[in-house]
């Protein structure tokens, strides 16, 4: 399955073993892993104790297939993988992981890149971080859309 999404965490090592097992055509391997982290630049110095990510089961696994389908689109994959996780996290935590597998390292890079960009701004998840001070919905960033922009493709 090329999306899975979990309360569980996941295993970097098993997740590559998995993608690439028997396989003789593979010239590369591409992985972006997402982890919470204590501080949040957009939000102020105080630290983040935790975070909660909250989806809509059936709609978040729909959407996430939709940009796994578009990068097959886009780029000569021979097989990649999104797992993203919810529940609550504490910094360190693993929440997300993307692996594009090619024959070729630009692809694999740039399939990973667009996934994630795709992934901040297109995958309906809901944010809240708990801090000393309470809870906050944690609202998208014009960064995170600028990013997904770039691979808009033209009209």
């Amino acid at each position: 399955m090329a999306v899975r999404v979990q309360s569980e965490a996941f295993d970097l090592g098993v997740e590559t073993a998995r993608l690439t097992k028997g396989r003789h055509d593979v010239g590369a391997v591409a992985s972006f892993v997402g982890i919470a982290r204590e501080d949040n630049p957009d939000e102020g110095a105080e630290p983040v104790i935790a975070m909660t990510l909250e989806h809509y089961p059936g709609m978040t696994e729909r959407q996430l297939e939709a940009i796994e389908a578009e990068a097959r689109k886009r780029w000569p994959l021979l097989d990649c993988l999104i797992v993203h996780r919810y529940g609550r996290f504490e910094p360190g935590d693993p929440i997300v992981l993307v692996m594009t597998v090619s024959s070729h390292r630009q692809a694999a890079f740039d399939a990973c890149q667009f996934l994630m960009d795709w992934l901040k701004t297109k995958a309906p998840f809901w944010k809240q971080e708990e801090t000393a001070s309470g809870q906050r919905w944690v609202a998208a960033r014009k960064s995170d859309d600028a990013a997904a922009k770039k691979w808009s493709k033209p009209a």
